[in-house]
């Protein structure tokens, strides 16, 4: 009975894992340490929350967000064909002879061979992936450039959904309302992975796996 309860326990969290991901980590950071603002001193202007009056809102320290607009779009094809052919043939005769009083008959040898191959292939793959999701700066390197990473994860009854994206974002990229196209993210990493009984079924069983990989036919 341990036995058993050990397996169950075993292939209940295995249902429940999070897919592996590929993307930067760490996938959120909490911002880093800012030098410690004046006492406020009963005046209307207090340091502690004032910015210039005409800098935005874009992201550029560790810890801030910014929306990344996903339009990922590829499509790519390819055709070969292959013919090959050849042919020959041989003839040999040989007339009436008299030897010895005797007629012999006329001999004659024919043989032909033809050899001929056709191959031809195709591919073709097309994906699309739009949506947006929020990002967290998770690193600026010494020319400005903003590493980001984040997941978004929606759980729809016993099926969980994830969305991650990571890259680095030039902050010349990133438009007023604080948005950047994926198009537009060096490095980009995309991941739309799912986990639950759908995603499980798709997946072909360990024993049928092993089969398929030690079958020589």
């Amino acid at each position: 009975m341990k036995r058993l309860a050990l397996i169950a326990l075993l292939l209940a969290s295995g249902c429940a894992t999070v897919p592996p991901t590929n993307v930067h980590q760490p996938m959120s950071v909490r911002p880093q340490p800012r030098q410690l603002a004046p006492m406020a001193n009963g005046a209307i202007y207090q340091a502690a929350s004032a910015r210039p009056l005409f800098e935005d809102r874009r992201a550029r320290f560790v810890g801030d967000t910014l929306t990344v607009t996903i339009t990922e779009s590829t499509s790519a094809s390819k055709s070969a064909s292959n013919k090959l052919g050849k042919a020959g043939s041989q003839t040999a005769s040989a007339g009436t002879s008299i030897i010895a009083g005797s007629t012999l008959p006329q001999l004659s040898l024919g043989t032909s061979s033809s050899t001929s191959f056709t191959g031809s292939g195709e591919a073709a793959n097309k994906a699309a992936f739009t949506g947006s999701m929020t990002v967290t700066v998770i690193d600026v390197y010494p020319n400005g450039n903003l590493l980001v990473s984040g997941e978004k994860q929606i759980s729809i009854g016993q099926e969980q959904e994830f969305v991650r994206v990571s890259g680095v974002v030039n902050p010349n990229s990133v438009d007023v309302s604080n948005t950047v196209d994926s198009s537009k993210i060096a490095d980009a990493r995309i991941e739309y992975k799912s986990s639950g009984q759908t995603a499980d079924s798709q997946v072909m069983g360990w024993l049928a796996r092993f089969f398929l990989n030690v079958l020589p036919f």
